[in-house]
């Protein structure tokens, strides 16, 4: 079921793998799939990524599987293992009848994923391959601009348990983690609005069993300090106003907006541009002495 190396590059920009990459990882597959012990070896990562399929928030034990790719493929070979993947994470959205374009836009991320590692770093690679394991496993799925995350309320959830999210709002409950992917455009009011509706349309379709409660979010934009530097009626500030904020976290998380707005969590503080309202926000906080936090928050799915 492995895509045949002639057919990579058609593939490969299906998936929005930046064209610079392409002909190096065509080169690495010919490389791989002809050598019988890594055929092996994508075998066993593949399975190990669709070990306990029904488990949502799993996350495969691979470090010691991806350890073991061929020398000089330490950047790239969790990206085989994903293609290697593909033909089965097809099957599973055809047979949950996820549309076609959710699946394409969905699985694209990995495209997204390599653009950041070659503005970061200079060359092909990811470094979330523990992220990407959940588009690829049907646990996450990118509806408009924002993505869902099939999950279950947990005891660590307590602030919406015991809150008047649904009757069900309890430990196990199913319920939605939303994150805001980077290359897709501002965060209009209109934009989370519509993938909101699509939202519900796609997981009443094609997960009627689960009926999620709540959409949960964690995420630097919540932090309320935020609010200081940006217009109320700014994208960011209004995005924040659709969660019940649940509780305040104690530990800076500095490098999350540095990395997301400026693209490297190890830029100096002092360099930070300030062309935007976003990053003179996130670079004078920190200037002055402030420290950035992951904010948490929530809003009944159901109902909202």
């Amino acid at each position: 079921m492995l895509p045949d190396a002639d057919d990579l590059p058609a593939l490969l920009l299906d998936l929005a793998v930046p064209h610079e990459d392409v002909n190096e990882l065509v080169a690495q597959w010919r490389g791989l799939t002809g050598d019988p012990g890594t055929l092996r070896l994508l075998a066993e990562c593949v399975e190990e990524i669709f070990r306990e399929p029904e488990d949502t928030g799993r996350t495969p034990a691979l470090p010691d599987l991806l350890a073991s790719a061929p020398a000089g493929l330490r950047d790239t070979f969790a990206v085989h293992v994903l293609l290697a993947a593909l033909p089965r994470t097809q099957a599973h959205h055809r047979a949950r009848g996820v549309p076609a374009e959710v699946s394409r836009r969905t699985l694209a991320d990995l495209g997204r994923h390599l653009a950041v590692h070659r503005r970061r770093h200079g060359g092909a690679g990811v470094q979330s391959w523990r992220w990407l394991v959940r588009h690829f496993r049907g646990e996450l799925y990118q509806l408009g601009r924002l993505q869902f995350e099939r999950a279950r309320l947990r005891d660590r959830d307590a602030w919406v348990t015991t809150a008047p999210a649904g009757p069900d709002a309890a430990p196990g409950t199913p319920c939605l983690n939303l994150h805001i992917p980077d290359f897709h455009g501002p965060l209009t009011p209109s934009a989370c609005d519509r993938s909101l509706v699509l939202a519900r349309e796609f997981f009443a379709r094609c997960f009627p069993e689960e009926r999620p409660v709540a959409v949960l979010c964690h995420s630097w934009l919540l932090d309320p300090q935020l609010r200081r530097y940006l217009p109320a009626d700014s994208n960011i500030p209004r995005f924040q106003e659709r969660f019940r904020i649940a509780r305040e976290e104690s530990e800076p998380a500095d490098t999350e907006p540095v990395q997301f707005v400026f693209g490297d969590p190890d830029l100096p503080v002092a360099t930070l541009p300030r062309r935007t309202s976003v990053e003179r926000a996130v670079g004078d906080h920190l200037r002055a002495g402030g420290h950035w936090y992951i904010g948490h928050g929530w809003f009944p799915f159901r109902d909202e």
